[in-house]
């Protein structure tokens, strides 16, 4: 991991937003598709402060229902905030209102494109005609974000289930891992943590 974060903070287009993705990634256990909707007041305050409980609105989450997300993790409140501080600088989604939510719209999107621009989804269909997005993009810059440092196979799954192993690991109660993830079950989130858990518990052991 840590590997991971240094090669994406020194190659690439915008180190600092990829060092954020990534804490936020492995540090939540959120999918790419929440995070490319997030936005800015779901970590900021009014007053500029990070809004240490927040939510995954039921809007943008995977599944429909809010859930509870915590940025009580410093490493990635530091590299979210050194992020925000760039576009900032870069007057990437500011507003006139300076003194408010560090001078950036707080219904602008917490993570932009390079050209400071949201991520966009893209719509299918299931066979059942449920509605089901991607944000191929975001699925693309996480992929290479993880070749670059050598590691083949990442997804934003994997990162969901390094997140609930690491919290497993930790002693975190079941019921709580589940309701993190948003999981409808406690099976589900079971399922996940047993997912590959000798990788895993590799990964997990230097995890952020």
């Amino acid at each position: 991991m840590r590997h991971l974060l240094k090669a994406a903070g020194i190659s690439g287009e915008s180190p600092l937003r990829n060092v954020a993705l990534l804490t936020t990634v492995y540090g939540t256990g959120m999918m790419l598709t929440e995070i490319a909707r997030m936005p800015v007041r779901a970590y900021l305050n009014g007053d500029g402060s990070v809004r240490v409980k927040s939510c995954v609105d039921a809007a943008i989450a995977y599944n429909g229902k809010e859930r509870p997300i915590y940025w009580s993790n410093a490493k990635v409140t530091n590299a979210m905030d050194a992020y925000l501080a760039y576009r900032t600088d870069q007057r990437q989604g500011t507003t006139p209102m300076a003194t408010a939510f560090r001078g950036l719209d707080p219904d602008g999107p917490l993570f932009s494109t390079g050209e400071g621009q949201p991520y966009k989804l893209i719509e299918r269909r299931t066979r059942s005609g449920t509605p089901s997005y991607s944000c191929d993009s975001l699925s693309q810059l996480f992929r290479k974000l993880h070749l670059q440092a050598g590691i083949e196979g990442a997804s934003a799954m994997s990162g969901r289930r390094t997140f609930a192993v690491r919290l497993a690991n930790n002693g975190f109660d079941l019921r709580h891992i589940n309701e993190l993830l948003g999981h409808e079950t406690l099976t589900a989130t079971k399922r996940l943590i047993d997912a590959d858990p000798v990788r895993l518990g590799a990964i997990v052991a230097r995890v952020i």
